[in-house]
């Protein structure tokens, strides 16, 4: 079964994934200075925008493919 946060970001698209991996890559790097000055609340966070860059860029590949594909 897909994950749901997956299917919801294969209804997107190839602008707005864009859009959207452009802003978590931004929190990463905000996400980044915080851990290093020590100002960091919930690492968690971390983690879980790392994962969610890996599913936009997963999509986008997906989406070229078939595009080639077809």
């Amino acid at each position: 079964m897909a994950n749901k946060a997956a299917t919801d970001l294969r209804t997107k698209s190839k602008d707005q994934l864009s859009e959207q991996l452009l802003q978590l890559r931004k929190e990463a790097l905000n996400l980044r200075f915080q851990r290093a000055n020590g100002t960091l609340e919930g690492t968690d966070r971390i983690r879980q925008v790392r994962r969610e860059i890996a599913r936009v860029k997963t999509v986008l590949s997906e989406q070229s493919r078939a595009q080639v594909a077809a």
